[in-house]
């Protein structure tokens, strides 16, 4: 394990400059977060991945290269993502009443990711370790465990069963949800407290969002009132954690992680996933360079510890950083700028194979440093929601937001930029209408735009990082031999130093940002050079505020995204998918004893280019047998493209060139009558269209040939009245209710006791579709009886406090 004081010697060598190179690859990697808290669009009704597609164009032309997702697994409600259920439903199981999570169906999840990355674009996907939630069925039957040890604030609903193939959920009972055979179950035991561990306090041990999980190696044992019952051994939930990191890395194609809460949880678990992804994934392994970061909310050296701890395999958000950025902004331009390079965390870069590696992740905002309160009608800034924020949010329209992406952009790392200062949905009145490729609808900043470009066209990040110049007003940073970047937190007034750089005497510099319109200045004797910048208050030429990026007049700028193919692979067995009528109907072994077409298993889709081959490979588990894998269009019946497998070597491959774009379902059967059913996987590298348009392409909609919910489901969700209280009973701060809606809108939700009186009202946000909502009730209420009503929807239902 690296030390943080020989961290701080490299770090000091390279300030000064060293024959180390910078990987390149990792340096100009700038990332968006895709996402707000409570994201949604009405165009695109649990789809927010069709969003993205649709939206990769665009970053593509601003320089974009990693786009931070939100999770993507089934979660205990239509909720952020941030309430993991089942790990292995990425939105192709028919389970708590609904198929799609928020970002849609696994088929549009898969095709997102291949539109970004033939964009060029990298995909970072947000993951939750530290914690599942919501256990039982859509009512919540069956999640109880009643021999579970009490950690005071889950009710003992540690029972973890899923839907699978080979189970699907033909009811909502206990029964049935108990019987359910889906990978990974979990018990009480994997989670805190336990007969291994009692505590439930402290980071690691703490129960905030759900049951906590436990990674320490004797933290294992079997349910109480489960029929699905198998036995655990040592390592359960870590080994299981990382298997299933393995699986969905391979199964998604994502580039790199961005990690939920890490403080919640062991580092030398994270560290474990981690190398597993990074060397030993396989054909999927992300190599020591694999971007990773992780969200830990602390100072300077909790950051470098924690980074320090997991072997540098990952960096984190420098919070620390941060908070001196929003100091600047709150300073009302009284605050030391000149002291930002100083609250940077120390352990921001590695170094690996003799080049120097980014870890660090400088930001401004985030979702969770950034919670508005929102006009209902419009979703503009109505106020902000602090009690619910990690952190104090940076308001998108202070004049301040340009100087502190310009610190962000020029400190050592990957910066990350936040989708709500990036794009304007904060004060167009279109939050929740807009079209994502429309520049009107959704308007960008212009001065996050320029920066984009300096950083990824001047290449900021191959220069060494040197601080020349540091004052209460004034912060010059240079990237060495490539650009320097000045920052003036003064509302009114322009900065003007003499600096030194490294910068050949003679050299014509411009400013690239526009601030300084078409002057010049030239490197004088000994590199010294003045440099210009401009006030924050916007009265710059272009409406520049608080920044000014110097560089070589004749600097080449030809940063381009190249395509990028996309490598995802379907595992095919019994405990994995679901063969309900309702779901995708995807997954499960060859059928035994049968090779007709009508019995071939469904593997998936991906979503094609003309004229660009699909090379695939498919592995048996059982290499005496053979198979043959079809490829069909949306909605053909008669395969364009067969291939049977041949020899005893497990791995076969082969290749198919389609003559048009869009969607090829994949379908695998056994090649004779007499074969025994055998578990498979199917990989496929593809290049998507760039550009998806994905309200015309959605995914085949014909129940009987390919995944999409069945229309009568729709209609079943769309039009149910029922109204789910669960757990019931339950405790006054654990009501969740659950109903569908056929229309986004408002509602209120009120709670009576048995005399009639008013306990609680709020108001709440009904979207399209199924909605899962937990109430804000305060736990102070008595024991009893209540009635939760909907007044808009004259609905009603008991619910028992215990």
């Amino acid at each position: 394990m690296k030390s943080l004081t020989k961290i701080a010697k490299a770090l000091a060598a390279f300030a000064v400059g060293t024959a180390l190179t910078v990987n390149t690859a990792d340096a100009q990697q700038v990332v968006l977060q895709g996402f707000w808290w409570d994201y949604h669009n009405n165009n695109y009704p649990n789809q927010w991945a069709n969003y993205l597609a649709d939206l990769a164009p665009r970053l593509k032309a601003m320089g974009i290269n990693a786009v931070w997702i939100p999770p993507t697994i089934k979660n205990s409600n239509q909720g952020n993502g941030y309430s993991p259920f089942d790990h292995y439903d990425l939105g192709d199981k028919f389970q708590k009443n609904i198929v799609r999570t928020r970002n849609g169906n696994k088929d549009e999840l898969l095709r997102m990711v291949a539109v970004l990355k033939a964009n060029g674009i990298d995909v970072i996907q947000d993951i939750v370790l530290n914690h599942t939630d919501g256990a039982g069925s859509a009512t919540g039957a069956g999640g109880q465990d009643p021999a579970a040890m009490d950690d005071g604030t889950t009710q003992r609903y540690k029972n973890f069963r899923y839907v699978s193939y080979s189970s699907p959920a033909t009811d909502e009972t206990a029964t049935n949800y108990l019987a359910r055979r889906g990978r990974f179950s979990k018990n009480w035991q994997n989670f805190y407290p336990n007969p291994a561990n009692t505590s439930t306090t402290g980071d690691w041990n703490a129960v905030f969002w759900g049951p906590d999980i436990a990674y320490d190696a004797n933290s294992y044992g079997q349910s109480s009132n489960a029929t699905f019952n198998p036995a655990q051994g040592t390592n359960h939930m870590r080994d299981n954690m990382r298997n299933w990191l393995v699986w969905y890395k391979k199964q998604v194609g994502f580039d790199g992680l961005r990690i939920d809460a890490v403080k919640h949880f062991p580092h030398w678990a994270m560290e474990d996933f981690l190398w597993n992804l990074q060397n030993n994934a396989g054909w999927a392994s992300g190599s020591e360079r694999m971007f990773a970061v992780g969200e830990w909310v602390g100072g300077k050296n909790d950051l470098d510890a924690w980074a320090n701890n997991v072997q540098n395999r990952a960096g984190t958000f420098d919070f620390s950083l941060r908070q001196g950025l929003l100091n600047m902004v709150n300073g009302g331009g009284f605050f030391d700028i000149g002291s930002l390079p100083s609250l940077q965390q120390n352990n921001r870069v590695f170094l690996q194979g003799g080049q120097w590696v980014h870890r660090t992740v400088p930001f401004v905002n985030n979702h969770d440093t950034f919670r508005p309160i929102l006009n209902a009608t419009t979703g503009n800034y109505a106020g902000w929601n602090t009690g619910s924020q990690l952190a104090p949010n940076i308001d998108p329209f202070s004049p301040w937001l340009s100087a502190s992406y310009a610190v962000a952009m020029a400190v050592d790392g990957s910066p990350q930029i936040f989708f709500e200062d990036l794009f304007n949905v904060g004060g167009t009145g279109k939050r929740w209408t807009h079209s994502p490729t429309s520049a009107a609808d959704l308007p960008v900043r212009d001065d996050l735009v320029n920066l984009i470009w300096c950083h990824q066209n001047l290449r900021f990040k191959e220069g060494v990082y040197k601080v020349r110049f540091q004052a209460q007003d004034h912060l010059v940073i240079e990237r060495s031999g490539r650009a320097i970047i000045s920052v003036n937190d003064n509302l009114n007034a322009w900065q003007n130093n003499t600096v030194q750089t490294d910068f050949a005497q003679g050299t014509v510099l411009r400013d690239y940002s526009g601030a300084n319109g078409t002057a010049t200045v030239t490197v004088g004797a000994g590199g010294w050079v003045a440099i210009n910048t401009p006030p924050c208050n916007g009265t710059a030429n272009g409406g520049r505020r608080g920044y000014a990026v110097w560089a070589p007049a004749n600097a080449v700028t030809n940063f381009s995204l190249p395509a990028k193919t996309t490598t995802q692979e379907w595992e095919m067995d019994n405990d994995l998918g679901d063969s309900h009528a309702s779901s995708l109907r995807q997954g499960g072994q060859t059928m035994a004893n049968n090779n007709s077409d009508a019995n071939a298993r469904r593997v998936g889709a991906i979503f094609v280019q003309s004229g660009r081959p699909i090379n695939y490979t498919v592995t048996r588990g059982n290499t005496a047998h053979q198979v043959v894998l079809q490829l069909f269009t949306a909605t053909g019946t008669t395969p364009i493209h067969s291939f049977t497998t041949t020899g005893t070597t497990a791995a076969t491959a082969g290749t198919y060139t389609p003559n048009f774009t869009g969607w090829v379902r994949m379908r695998v059967r056994n090649s004779l009558a007499t074969s025994p059913a055998q578990k498979l996987w199917v990989r496929t590298t593809y290049t998507a269209p760039a550009t998806a348009n994905t309200l015309s392409n959605p995914t085949p909609a014909a129940r009987e040939e390919f995944g999409g919910e069945d229309p009568a489901e729709i209609a079943r969700i769309t039009t149910s009245e029922e109204l789910i209280l669960y757990p019931n009973p339950t405790v006054a701060n654990d009501i969740n209710v659950m109903l569908n809606s056929e229309e986004e809108r408002n509602v209120t939700v009120q709670m009576i006791d048995l005399q009639g009186r008013e306990v609680h009202n709020e108001t709440v946000t009904l979207y399209r579709g199924t909605n899962d909502l937990r109430l804000k009730v305060a736990n102070r209420m008595e024991s009893g009886l209540y009635v939760v009503r909907i007044l808009e929807l004259n609905l009603t239902k008991k619910v028992t406090i215990k």
